[in-house]
């Protein structure tokens, strides 16, 4: 009896273990591999010029040039036009050497170089680390990528910049990024329609007048010295710098007088997005954001859905995008396949044993490696990411296997005639070796994963350390868990087979008198 509450209280302690470290363990989608490249991305304020981009791109370049001794390529890109980038934008791709001839890693040299863009703060500037599993982002973007839907524009310029200045401020977030920018510096000319009615102006003259004066329009071209000119209508230079000099036009009326501008419009000054975006049909913004060296994917998403609450009302709703969506997705999908291989499993067995309840006793092994491989993920500082979803799964069939060896001894003997108490110490006893011998294997096969040997090896140490933890721990607690569980649940289902069914022993005693 004591041996069955003990087994209870380590089933107990094994689930309790699931649900604490789901609860604190980091996830996300993969690990960043050293893929021996990276880029830089900058952005300056809306409006700025071309060459003053180029001159930030080239200051950029020679620090990172000196700061980077392992690169074997640097190329730069100022204004790249053919990805959508305006003249205020610019980007840069390093490329280093193999990692056998460096000795600091692609993590090390981004975290060094994170610092150097920090301090330049003319322009805002980060790196971007290729994903080790490609997204739809193509490893141009941020990992981070949260969108926010709005019912209207208005509502979304009112609170877009609050959640904006809380996400910077976070110290999990490098730099936090918005597709849609209210800086683009706009004037909006209003006709008085009146007072331009009353002075003989229709509006057509108005716009022709700007027109003429401000458009750079080709009227025609003329030959001269076998050279030819085009005739373009502008007001001079110093006479069209500055939104006001609108007002300086003169339009003329139908009674032909010349009236300035100023008498029959309005201007006012406001700023626009750029762009206009949408997503799901709805208005939105997609806040993209980069994460500070120790802040996973997972963690990132919880602290901007826990801003997004404080400042959205219920008109709003979000969403994520990129790599994020992609880690929601194949979180959901690992509880649907760790489900299907429970099933599955569970009715193989009941079809091999003929049993309902001898699977149940088997499958008792799969919370015991689910809390060691959690537990070992936690103690070595890994993720739940797609490569650990996929050791976690491995671990059901690995594991069942030992519950399989006990049982069927167990119940091979039972039906030679040992009593449940005898049945259970010999089958431990004789499947002890096999059990060990079998995990010892998997174990020692799994360990060059563990110990990231071979290249890209850094996405697959978690997936090694959680099959490698899960057989530690399922293999000794199994020698204990399954044999006490098993004489409970399989007491009354053996007891009936074998007042029902006599032994080869009480068969041959029977046919003997018979004869």
């Amino acid at each position: 009896m004591k041996i069955r509450w003990m087994a209870f209280v380590i089933m107990a302690l094994s689930i309790g273990t699931i649900i604490w470290t789901v609860k604190i363990l980091p996830s996300e989608l993969s690990p960043t591999e050293d893929r021996e490249a990276f880029r830089i991305n900058a952005i300056m304020p809306e409006g700025t010029t071309f060459n003053a981009m180029d001159d930030y791109i080239t200051d950029l370049t020679d620090a990172v040039a000196e700061q980077t001794p392992e690169r074997e390529g640097l190329i730069t890109i100022t204004a790249p036009g053919f990805t959508g980038g305006s003249s205020n934008t610019g980007s840069m791709r390093i490329i280093l050497k193999p990692r056998l001839q460096r000795q600091r890693t692609q993590q090390q040299i981004v975290a060094a170089l994170s610092k150097t863009l920090r301090s330049k703060n003319n322009a805002r500037a980060f790196t971007i680390q290729e994903p080790s599993i490609s997204t739809g982002s193509g490893g141009r973007s941020l990992p981070l990528s949260f969108v926010i839907k709005a019912p209207d524009l208005d509502k979304l310029k009112k609170v877009l910049p609050k959640v904006l200045e809380e996400a910077s401020k976070h110290p999990a977030f490098e730099v936090v990024d918005v597709d849609v920018k209210f800086n683009k510096p706009e004037v909006v000319i209003d006709v008085l329609r009146e007072k331009a009615r009353t002075l003989g102006i229709s509006t057509q003259d108005i716009i022709s007048t700007m027109q003429a004066g401000l458009s750079g329009q080709r009227y025609g071209f003329f030959l001269l010295g076998g050279k030819q000119y085009q005739v373009i209508g502008q007001v001079q230079q110093q006479y069209r710098d500055k939104p006001s000099d609108i007002r300086s036009l003169n339009v003329r009326s139908s009674r032909n007088e010349l009236i300035p501008l100023d008498n029959v419009i309005a201007l006012n000054e406001r700023s626009s997005p750029p762009q206009l975006f949408r997503f799901d049909r709805y208005v939105s913004a997609t806040i993209s954001a980069g994460l500070t060296p120790g802040t996973t994917l997972g963690q990132g998403i919880d602290i901007l859905e826990a801003i997004a609450r404080k400042h959205l009302d219920e008109t709003f709703s979000t969403a994520l995008d990129g790599q994020a969506r992609d880690l929601r997705e194949s979180s959901s999908s690992l509880i649907f396949a760790f489900v299907l291989a429970l099933l599955l499993i569970y009715m193989v067995l009941a079809a091999q044993f003929e049993s309902f309840r001898d699977p149940l006793t088997i499958l008792l092994t799969v919370p015991l490696a689910l809390a060691g491989a959690l537990l070992t993920l936690y103690l070595f500082k890994q993720t739940v990411n797609i490569f650990s979803q996929i050791g976690i799964i491995m671990l059901i069939g690995l594991v069942a296997k030992n519950g399989i060896l006990i049982v069927e001894f167990a119940n091979q003997r039972r039906e030679h005639g040992s009593p449940l108490a005898e049945a259970i110490v010999e089958a431990s006893t004789a499947r002890l070796r096999p059990i060990l011998m079998t995990s010892i294997t998997a174990i020692l096969g799994t360990m060059p994963i563990a110990l990231a040997l071979g290249a890209g090896a850094e996405s697959r140490v978690s997936m090694g350390i959680a099959i490698i933890g899960g057989l530690v721990f399922s293999t000794f607690l199994t020698l204990y868990v399954v044999p006490a569980m098993y004489s409970y649940i399989t007491t009354k289902t053996m007891h009936s087979r074998l007042e029902t069914e006599p032994t080869e022993h009480e068969q041959a005693s029977l046919e003997h008198t018979q004869a």
